[in-house]
């Protein structure tokens, strides 16, 4: 049985960090298509434990946040970015990527 990637429907607290790191994980992940059990291959982390961070059961190491970002392909800081920061940076990227390369991506 196949679940359909979605990106989570709401927005944590900013204060929350175990909250936001939770979100921008899954919506790093689903913006890649990566399952939890691939996101968990590609960091070499068992899928159980992608799974308890994403739900905010469990605290992370930081070695393990520098995993997940460099398998996510993003800096270890995004993942606790509030979200309304991470989404803004996100948007504007996108924005300065249509218009065309820019000395900031390279």
């Amino acid at each position: 049985m196949s679940n359909k990637l979605t990106p989570p429907a709401e927005l944590p607290d900013a204060a929350d960090l175990r909250a936001v790191l939770a979100y921008n994980m899954r919506l790093f992940r689903v913006s890649k298509g990566w399952s939890q059990e691939e996101l968990a291959r590609q960091c070499g982390l068992d899928r159980t434990y992608v799974s308890a961070v994403e739900r905010k059961r469990w605290n992370i190491a930081l070695s393990n946040i520098e995993k997940m970002a460099q398998a996510l392909g993003v800096k270890a800081y995004q993942l606790l970015l509030p979200p309304q920061e991470l989404l803004k940076m996100m948007s504007e990227q996108r924005d300065t990527q249509a218009a065309g390369p820019s000395e900031y991506f390279s």
